[in-house]
C-alpha cells in the first residue's frame, strides 16, 4: 500500500482553531504597550520635525551621517569594502519586491496551515499599512538628504522612509500575528527578536548608504511599529473575545 503523501495529510487535517488565543496567552503583554507609547513620542517629534522645519535638519541627522562617512571624503563610507555591498544587500529586503513576496508567501502558508484569520490580519494590516506609509511621502513630501553621497538609487521623497516604515509594519505585523498562535514562549521570543533586528538593520542600511536623514529612519520605524502594534491588538481582542 502507497504512504499518504504529505498534501493528502494536510488536506485531511482539521481545521486550526486560530480564532482563539493558545493556552497560556490570556492577557495583553505590557511591555508591547510600552513600545507603542515610546515609538508615538518618536513619531511625533519626527513628523514635527519634518512638517514645520521642511527643510531644517536636526542636528543629530548631520552628526551621524557625517560619523558614518570617511573624514575628507564623503563619497566614502566607514568600514571595511565588504560592509557596502552587505547594506546594499541588506537594504534590499525592505524593498517593495521583496517584501510583496515576503507577505505573498507568508498569507499561503497560513492558508495552507487553515489560519484564517491570522492569514487576514496579516494581509489587511501589511497592505493598510504600505498605502499609509505612501501617503505620508506624499503629504510631507521632504528632500532627501544632499549632505553625502548616495550609495543606492532612490526617487521618491524622504519621509518617512518607506523602507523602514514598511519593513516595520510587515515584518512586525507578521511577526506578531504569528506570535498569536505560536504556543511555546522561546518560539514567540525568536519570531519578535528576529523581526526587531532584520527591522533594526534595514533602516541602519538606509542612513548608512546616505538615502536617508536618521530622523526619516525613525519615523518609518515610529509609524510601522504603532501600525503593527495596532493590528496586534485587533488580533488580540478578537482571539480572547472568542475565547472568553
Amino acid at each position: 500500500m502507497a504512504p499518504e503523501s504529505p498534501l493528502a495529510h494536510l488536506a485531511d487535517t482539521p481545521a486550526t482553531p486560530d480564532q482563539t488565543a493558545p493556552q497560556g496567552i490570556t492577557h495583553p503583554p505590557y511591555a508591547f504597550i510600552a513600545l507603542a507609547a515610546l515609538a508615538g513620542a518618536v513619531l511625533i517629534v519626527a513628523l514635527l520635525g519634518g512638517t514645520i522645519a521642511r527643510g531644517t535638519q536636526f542636528d543629530f541627522d548631520h552628526a551621524i551621517m557625517l560619523a558614518l562617512r570617511t573624514s575628507g571624503d564623503l563619497s566614502t563610507p566607514i568600514g571595511p569594502s565588504w560592509l557596502q555591498s552587505a547594506m546594499i544587500d541588506i537594504t534590499a529586503l525592505g524593498g517593495g519586491t521583496v517584501l510583496t513576496l515576503i507577505v505573498i508567501l507568508t498569507v499561503g502558508f497560513l492558508l495552507t496551515c487553515r489560519h484564517y484569520l491570522t492569514a487576514a490580519l496579516v494581509l489587511g494590516g501589511t497592505i493598510s499599512g504600505s498605502l499609509a506609509i505612501s501617503l505620508g511621502k506624499q503629504l510631507v513630501g521632504r528632500d532627501r538628504p544632499a549632505l553625502v553621497d548616495h550609495l543606492v538609487e532612490v526617487a521618491s521623497a524622504s519621509f518617512p522612509s518607506g523602507h523602514a516604515g514598511n519593513s516595520a509594519i510587515i515584518y512586525f505585523t507578521i511577526a506578531l500575528m504569528v506570535m498569536q498562535i505560536v504556543p511555546r514562549a522561546a518560539a514567540r521570543r525568536y519570531i519578535f527578536g528576529a523581526a526587531l533586528a532584520l527591522v533594526g538593520l534595514i533602516g541602519f542600511s538606509r542612513v548608512y548608504l546616505g538615502v536617508h536623514w536618521p530622523s526619516d529612519v525613525l519615523a518609518g520605524w515610529s509609524a510601522g511599529a504603532l501600525w503593527a502594534l495596532a493590528w496586534w491588538a485587533l488580533g488580540s481582542w478578537l482571539r480572547l473575545r472568542r475565547h472568553a
